[in-house]
């Protein structure tokens, strides 16, 4: 069993494919690809076409490399399908950038299901009317952040990669260092991700201006931090 998502909102086609087992009373499942706009309703079709005699839903997600906002959207019709049909369900394995969103989203990263209440996960537009759904709320908003900076982190991949092959070459650090170390120093700097690859870039031409006071320091306590850890 195979369902397909439309393509990445980024115009790349990244499809998302849940194949999977059904037994006699077990379905297990191992999406593939990106949880972005359409996932929920993909999720929705393949969980419709189970038996009736299945009692137990269990999804690997170690092969979804990227998530955004619909991401809870499709723990919701997961958490949902397994209150309507009194099922066990379960989404665990999670890893990387979708990871994080679930970090950013207050969700427990090992059973993200436990997380959300009777009423799905609460949306950053409902009423606060708790303080852990204001906390919630908060969170949310935190995470739509976090996922526009990676969308813009994707349209400027070259000049991003090239930032980190100067941070590496200068500071002997790996790939991943250097990618942490320019997330670093945004936030340091208050400057967008984009803006201060650029400026590495920029500085490392022949009589290239370099970068300001401010983000200077920014990268300096990135590096100087990524050498203590």
């Amino acid at each position: 069993m195979t369902s397909a998502a439309s393509p990445h909102l980024s115009g790349r086609l990244d499809t998302l494919v849940i194949p999977g087992r059904v037994g006699a009373d077990r379905a297990e499942f191992t999406p593939r690809g990106e949880l972005v706009h359409g996932c929920a309703d993909i999720l929705a079709r393949t969980l419709a076409c189970l038996p009736a005699t299945v009692t137990r839903v269990d999804l690997d997600m170690a092969g979804v490399h990227f998530m955004d906002t619909a991401g809870l959207q499709f723990l919701d019709v997961l958490a949902d399908h397994g209150r309507r049909r009194s099922l066990t369900v379960t989404a665990t394995n999670w890893n990387g950038q979708p990871r994080r969103i679930l970090e950013l989203a207050g969700l427990d990263t090992t059973d993200p299901l436990a997380g959300l209440d009777a009423t799905g996960p609460v949306s950053a537009t409902a009423p606060a009317s708790s303080a852990v759904a204001l906390e919630r709320a908060e969170c949310l908003h935190v995470l739509q952040e976090e996922v526009e900076q990676l969308r813009q982190a994707i349209a400027s991949r070259p000049v991003i990669d090239q930032a980190r092959g100067i941070l590496m070459a200068t500071h002997g650090c790996t790939s991943d260092e250097a990618w942490h170390i320019l997330r670093e120093a945004s936030q340091l700097s208050n400057t967008k991700l984009r803006d201060v690859a650029a400026a590495v870039v920029a500085s490392a031409e022949a009589d290239g201006p370099p970068p300001s006071a401010e983000l200077r320091t920014a990268l300096q306590r990135a590096v100087a931090r990524r050498r203590r850890g």
